[in-house]
């Protein structure tokens, strides 16, 4: 973990009209208990600025590609580093933007998303959703879409999956040369880069300071709820190449609720998230003040964190 770093709040909860100000974010997390800030994908490039114009905050990471950036009208994290086109290309030079930012400010890490399957959904996923939704989460017809999904990705997937190793390749370079490391988070759709034994695959190419993995405790657990991939599978597959982490709570499908706003069972973090792993608080923005404040001791009395 970063010196001097232990508890970061991302910016996403500072989608309020009240932070316009990013100063007011800065000093808002600072008194509840944030000792950094991550900057979200979800942050427009006016308020990153201020945040770094004497706001005192001090940024633990970035996740890429922040600042976000409107391209052809749609924001630019939605561009896939996996795609087969020329869109990976424009993907790459936004998130080697988030890592130069990350050097000149000093965030030790950039968050990325590694791309996936096309830009949208199996459909048989998003039936699925829907169903859960509604309240029908198991029988037949949930059954059938799950194994449809299970089993159209793996078919899919290799041309995009090595688009997406390239890809990574060439950011792992770029950030080697500015002493910022790379975390590979886990993904909240099954159409999406890395499952574990995946990240664990990317992650062999390189030294373990410069591309990791990147728990999203809110992505596990949908992805687990769906019946998809076992939540425990991410930290035991990667708990030697963790970096960081995503900690948020869920409630059925929605994620980044502040712990303790969810039914999480937060014992296989506490068991499997290793101590030198940076805590990020992804906490949404509808979320109110004294629960964002609580989350800390709420993850301490449960051994998430210190």
């Amino acid at each position: 973990m970063a010196d001097g770093i232990r508890y970061s709040l991302s910016t996403m909860w500072a989608q309020q009209d009240r932070f316009e100000d990013m100063h007011a974010f800065a000093e808002a997390a600072k008194a509840l208990g944030y000792d950094s800030i991550e900057v979200s994908h979800a942050t427009p490039t006016e308020q990153f600025e201020r945040l770094l114009d004497g706001s005192g905050a001090k940024l633990s990471s970035i996740h890429a590609p922040a600042p976000l950036v409107k391209v052809d009208g749609k924001r630019n994290s939605s561009l896939n580093l996996a795609a087969l086109d020329d869109e990976r290309n424009t993907a790459i030079e936004f998130t080697k933007g988030s890592i130069d930012h990350a050097a000149k400010v000093g965030a030790g890490y950039v968050v990325v998303h590694l791309g996936g399957i096309g830009g949208e959904m199996l459909g048989s996923e998003l039936k699925q959703r829907r169903l859960f939704d509604s309240g029908t989460r198991e029988g037949p017809e949930v059954d059938a879409l799950r194994r449809e999904t299970l089993e159209r990705r793996p078919e899919l997937a290799p041309p995009w999956l090595e688009k997406a190793r390239e890809s990574l390749a060439v950011l792992a370079a770029h950030a080697k040369e500015r002493g910022v490391a790379i975390g590979l988070e886990n993904r909240l759709h099954y159409h999406e880069f890395p499952l574990p034994e995946e990240a664990l695959e990317l992650c062999a190419d390189y030294p373990a300071d410069l591309v990791g993995y990147w728990h999203d405790v809110g992505h596990a657990e949908v992805q687990a709820r769906l019946g998809y991939v076992d939540k425990r599978a991410w930290l035991d597959t990667l708990k030697e190449r963790t970096l960081g982490s995503h900690l948020h709570d869920v409630d059925g499908l929605g994620d980044h609720r502040a712990p303790g706003n969810g039914d999480v069972e937060w014992d296989y973090i506490a068991e499997g998230l290793p101590r030198s792993a940076l805590w990020v608080l992804e906490i949404n923005q509808r979320q109110p003040d004294e629960d964002v404040a609580g989350a800390i001791s709420f993850l301490r009395e449960r051994g998430v964190i210190e």
